[in-house]
């Protein structure tokens, strides 16, 4: 089994107030940091208070894949590399009294952001710290090998034309059939 380079996360939500009479509070992504053996495995409260909650969500691996190396390229050329983060609200009885946000997945890869923002997921960003911009940077640069561009022969408006089967053509401008003057 052949291992990628990967870095273990944990991701921190925030539940913040909005000046809306009605959605007085939103939940957004705030941070990605790295992740501790001491966070455990389940989601848990850090903070609350009038002006929100943040929540630490550890557990979380962010591999790098070599078909992704595009995506890494793309993250990394960016101005500012971020991470991403697909989460969705759920209900966590046993958790919360009310529905929290659930991260399912971080990465690093822009395309792969781009699917499930496609796809209408929640995806956010938050900025990716120097070290792991420059190992990202790093593996993009030794997996990545951008498309070559294919070169024409001749531009398109100089090809002759032909029919279906391959026989020359012609295009008029003139009126072939139909009426015209002299109907009285």
């Amino acid at each position: 089994m052949t291992t990628r380079p990967a870095v273990d996360v944990a991701v921190i939500m925030r539940k913040v107030r909005t000046a809306s009479h009605w959605q007085p509070w939103r939940w957004e992504l705030a941070e990605v940091v790295a992740d501790e053996q001491a966070f455990g495995t389940e989601p848990r409260l850090l903070h609350q208070d009038a002006d929100g909650e943040r929540w630490l969500h550890p557990g979380f691996r962010a591999e790098l894949f070599r078909d992704e190396a595009e995506g890494y390229y793309l993250n990394v050329t960016t101005p500012a590399p971020a991470w991403f983060v697909l989460w969705r609200m759920e209900d966590e009885p046993s958790i919360a009294p009310e529905p929290i946000p659930r991260p399912l997945i971080v990465t690093l890869s822009y395309n792969e952001a781009a699917r499930w923002l496609d796809a209408q997921e929640t995806v956010e960003n938050v900025p990716a710290p120097p070290h792991i911009v420059d190992w990202m940077g790093e593996f993009a640069q030794a997996h990545y090998e951008p498309e070559q561009k294919k070169k024409r022969k001749r531009p398109e408006s100089f090809k002759s034309l032909s029919d279906r089967f391959g026989q020359p053509a012609s295009v008029s401008t003139g009126k072939k059939y139909g009426g015209g003057e002299g109907r009285g």
